[in-house]
């Protein structure tokens, strides 16, 4: 039988999940109030982000029961986001000590590379680089700072919607002109899945995502790029470039606040796209204008990657050099004028 059914199904699943879960949000007080950290300014229901969780992960086994995907992934990707939903749900209702998410992070991270794979051998500048166990570790904290950065994106209304889906339709492109279509079903099941909810959290957001969906979002891309990767090594240039907004934003406002000697672990508002939220004055223009970059500079470099017409790391300097200046132009990891 054809998996192709299952997409209006979990689009509906997912949709209809988000209405329930903001009416369960909206009884229960479970309500994201503004605050001077905040990028919004009226109260908004959060935890929507499970409707993506559960819609994804309960049709996951069927392409493993059809034989799309092999139930050693299945069981890597359901572990390794399940456990960072669940651990994202407990926060999102109460508090859950920073140390502690870390280390829960780090479990799940390694429950994915002992089910699903770890980093190989990659191609740098022609020359094939084997880094052995250790790329087990590159993997682990790859794994966890992708989980963690998507959780620092997800600031805006539909901002980390609009990134994971058009990531991955990005990807299963790819997969297709490439000849590698046995790839394209967990990113095309988690697309739809992002774009019900999506209905609810595109600007102005009824409903927010929360910890339990941001943080399953970034694990699972990150699994996503270390599966294909596995396939073929230039995929992961692809996905790194693909992913390549919320890299260069989270990374670039990380490392200003480390050298400042901020407390990284507290909630801010320097993120380049916050600061362009405020200068725009609404949510909108920079959700759109992500996924327009994602869509029209960073996919076409891709493609090139993929089809052998430029180096992986060439084209990933190519990518992210514009980025970077964005970065610097917004602000990114400055301090915040009150």
């Amino acid at each position: 039988m054809n998996a192709w059914y299952l997409l209006p199904i979990i689009f509906i699943c997912s949709l209809f999940l988000t209405r329930m879960l903001r009416m369960y949000a909206l009884s229960h007080s479970l309500i994201d109030i503004p605050n001077i950290r905040s990028s919004h300014s009226i109260p908004t229901p959060r935890g929507g982000g499970v409707a993506i969780v559960l819609s994804f992960l309960l049709f996951l086994p069927i392409l493993s029961i059809e034989g799309y995907l092999s139930w050693e992934h299945t069981f890597g990707l359901m572990g390794a986001g399940g456990g960072v939903a669940v651990l994202g749900f407990l926060d999102d209702h109460g508090h859950v000590a920073a140390r502690w998410r870390l280390l829960g992070h780090f479990v799940a991270a390694c429950w994915a590379l002992y089910w699903v794979a770890s980093l190989p051998p990659l191609v740098v500048f022609g020359v094939e680089v084997n880094i052995g166990l250790f790329a087990y570790v590159i993997a682990a904290l790859y794994l966890v700072w992708m989980l963690n950065l998507y959780n620092f994106m997800d600031g805006i209304d539909g901002l980390a919607s609009i990134e994971a889906v058009t990531v991955c339709l990005g990807a299963v492109l790819l997969y297709f002109v490439s000849g590698f279509q046995q790839l394209i079903w967990g990113p095309l099941l988690l697309a739809f899945a992002v774009c019900g909810f999506l209905y609810w959290n595109f600007p102005p957001a009824r409903i927010f995502m929360g910890d339990a969906g941001s943080g399953f979002l970034g694990v699972m891309l990150a699994i996503f790029s270390l599966q294909a990767a596995n396939a073929l090594s230039s995929f992961f240039w692809c996905w790194l470039i693909l992913l390549g907004v919320f890299i260069v934003d989270a990374t670039f406002t990380l490392i200003r606040r480390l050298l400042r000697g901020d407390k990284v672990y507290e909630a801010h508002r320097s993120h380049a796209y916050q600061f362009a939220s405020r200068r725009f004055g609404n949510h909108f223009s920079v959700t759109v204008t992500v996924g327009l970059i994602n869509i029209f500079w960073l996919l076409p470099i891709a493609y090139l990657v993929i089809t052998g017409f430029i180096d992986g790391v060439v084209a990933l300097l190519i990518a992210y050099v514009p980025l970077v200046f964005v970065a610097v132009k917004y602000n990114a990891g400055g301090v915040e004028v009150r």
